[in-house]
């Protein structure tokens, strides 16, 4: 879309925005937001700042999020309240913008509540404060934000922003909520590929592991309900008899003592978030600690699987991360002879292997498998040349797959710097939208 920009314009004086409209105005955010500190009534709902919602009621955000609320213990008393149309800032603040709420409640005394003045459309500066250039330029009021503290309202209210007349806001604000709304359809539809991808792809790994290559091979029962069938002349065994021999499946260390500089890396759970283990950015214990923990350092070719939180996500150890240790929530198997490393990572990573895992985890605040249900996990064991075809085979349609995945990933990326610039440009008067 390419869209004219206006006829005249002129200088802002502001530090972070060269120009604006000439029939524009500039003022310090002060003059256009009150800070406002009325209490709380009863009644009031308790809501919650967002950079993803906006200012929502908690018990939206625990629908959305499918967490549980953290309500006020000492009740809402000392809280704010907060008005549609209000603006909030959060401790998220610094990272994300500023909030609109379209609810009546109140937020925690944490929180710094904004009414814009009558002339302020609240449509356009809930785009305005959330816009990339502006929180880049909220970020530069001051270095203590950084250390977790905070946006103040004296910072907020110091900065110089733009004010379009009451008519652009709103064409701004209509023109941005039908151009984004556009946007996003078409990014929702390249995250359902990609989501689709995914889920073929583990369909894909999960009949291989499980069923063969060969269609036409004689199968058997299994014995294990979540197994079903499988080719009659595969064998069955616990995870702990495929195990290198001398080896532990063990969980690492229990208290890994403060970060020690030069010391050595322990995966964590949070580790483990993405497709393969990081080459660096671990923590790291002293090598007394890991020295004690000897049974649970890993090599190259180790599995490490997730024992708590995200239980059963098996990824497997880089050469770069040979001598490194675990912590409780992680373990490792080190695979045997009987098993390659590709074809026990596939494995475990069927869907087969993680309904498993999740009926065996357990724990009400957050799911974890103990070491004993780990080491008994039944793992299917293919004559070798066949775990070397499946291997072969399940690379293939995994790059095939990563291919697409990749390139929807791209569009994504694009549609969304596309989203941030047509905002920032809107807000600030670089494109005149006015007749679209």
């Amino acid at each position: 879309m390419s869209l004219p920009r206006y006829a005249e314009y002129k200088q802002t004086g502001a530090s972070w925005l060269d120009e604006i409209p000439s029939h524009w105005h500039v003022h310090q955010s002060r003059r256009l937001f009150e800070q406002r500190r009325d209490a709380s009534q009863p009644g009031d709902e308790q809501l919650s700042a967002t950079q993803k919602y906006g200012v929502i009621p908690q018990r939206l955000f625990m629908e959305q999020e499918d967490q549980r609320v953290v309500l006020a213990l000492s009740g809402l008393d000392n809280f704010k309240r907060v008005q549609p149309d209000d603006f909030v800032i959060s401790l998220r603040s610094f990272q994300g913008g500023i909030e609109r709420s379209r609810y009546a409640g109140c937020v925690s005394p944490a929180y710094t509540v904004l009414r814009p003045q009558s002339e302020l459309v609240a449509g356009f500066w809930e785009h305005f404060l959330k816009s990339a250039k502006y929180i880049s330029a909220l970020q530069t009021t001051t270095d203590g934000i950084r250390d977790g503290k905070n946006i103040s309202y004296g910072q907020f209210g110091a900065l110089c922003i733009p004010l379009p007349p009451p008519e652009e806001q709103a064409a701004i604000a209509a023109f941005l909520n039908r151009e984004t709304a556009k946007i996003d359809r078409l990014i929702a539809e390249q995250e359902r590929l990609i989501a689709l991808l995914a889920e073929k792809l583990q369909a894909t790994v999960s009949h291989a592991v499980t069923k063969g290559l060969n269609p036409n091979v004689s199968m058997k029962d299994s014995g294990v309900a979540w197994l079903g069938k499988v080719p009659s002349h595969w064998g069955l065994k616990q995870l702990k008899h495929v195990a290198q021999p001398g080896t532990a499946i063990t969980y690492g260390i229990v208290q890994a003592g403060p970060h020690y500089e030069g010391g050595v890396p322990y995966i964590k759970t949070s580790d483990m978030a993405g497709d393969r283990l990081p080459l660096d950015g671990y923590a790291l214990t002293s090598p007394d600690i890991d020295a004690s923990y000897s049974r649970s350092k890993v090599a190259a070719g180790d599995l490490v699987i997730a024992i708590r939180a995200t239980v059963g996500k098996c990824l497997p150890v880089p050469p770069e991360l040979a001598g490194a240790n675990l912590t409780q929530g992680t373990a490792k198997v080190s695979p045997g002879e009987d098993v390659t490393p590709a074809f026990l990572l596939g494995s475990l990573r069927s869907s087969a292997t993680q309904a498993y895992f999740d009926s065996m985890a357990k724990g009400a605040t957050f799911k974890e498998i103990t070491l004993d249900a780990l080491r008994r996990t039944p793992v299917l064991v293919p004559p070798m040349h066949e775990q070397l075809q499946i291997a072969t085979f399940i690379d293939g349609e995994a790059s095939k797959l990563s291919t697409l995945q990749v390139g929807a990933e791209h569009t994504v990326v694009l549609l969304r710097e596309r989203r941030s610039a047509l905002i920032t440009a809107a807000v600030t008067g670089q494109i005149d939208v006015r007749d679209t």
